[in-house]
């Protein structure tokens, strides 16, 4: 498993690299062991990979993915042998996080997206709340990863046109509480601060939900 794991890992880096021009900004930021949550805007299915691979040689790396991914039997492969945990949308799905507390306890890095879905025009979609949760019970440090330019992959394959695909990656902060009752608001309120740091990463025209960066707040974040 770990020689092919190897194998397929590298050989869509290569593939992606031929495809796509990477410009990586303060990647090197980003910790090479402990538990991570780096969370990412979702444009489409390109940046999992370009993402995922670009991370190697780190060891410990899963992400989480919808279960439908798992329909396509080849995705579902690859999947399977990246270690990537699927997640049931919609509902709460306490196999699923019941998997990822353990993967982060052991000190992996977790890839997820707090949109839930793919924003396909590149702007970013209000995130869910449910996300902060994840991070709170397992007191992992956060880092926002944004990208664009992944958007335009299809349609610049079509023309046999290389995609320019830049990654931004920013500050580590941890979420707190500050010993308040979790409620609802409040979790909606940690998952926009966390989408704020990611807004401020983006080009303008990409923030999308998160255009105004004047409501950004930090009352829950901790640097």
């Amino acid at each position: 498993m770990k020689i092919m794991r190897w194998i397929v890992t590298y050989g869509c880096k290569l593939g992606l690299e031929v495809m796509c021009r990477i410009r990586k900004e303060n990647w090197e930021s980003i910790p090479q062991d402990g538990p991570l949550i780096a969370f990412a805007n979702h444009t489409g299915m390109v940046e999992a990979p370009i993402i995922y691979t670009q991370l190697m040689p780190r060891k410990k790396v899963t992400a989480l993915a919808k279960t439908e991914t798992w329909k396509n039997r080849f995705l579902g492969w690859v999947f399977t042998l990246w270690e990537i945990i699927p997640i049931r949308r919609g509902e709460a799905d306490i196999e699923a996080l019941r998997k990822t507390l353990d993967r982060l306890e052991q000190g992996y890095i977790l890839g997820m997206s707090p949109e839930g879905t793919r924003n396909r025009t590149g702007q970013l979609l209000r995130a869910h709340g449910g996300v902060s949760l994840l991070a709170l019970k397992s007191k992992a440090p956060l880092v926002p990863v944004a990208h664009w330019g992944g958007e335009d992959f299809t349609a610049n394959l079509k023309k046999f046109k290389r995609t320019d695909f830049n990654i931004r990656v920013g500050k580590p902060f941890w979420l707190d509480d500050h010993g308040e009752r979790v409620t609802k608001e409040i979790r909606q309120q940690m998952a926009d601060e966390m989408m704020y740091q990611l807004a401020k990463l983006l080009p303008e025209h990409y923030r999308g939900e998160y255009s105004d960066m004047g409501n950004a707040t930090e009352k829950y974040l901790r640097f």
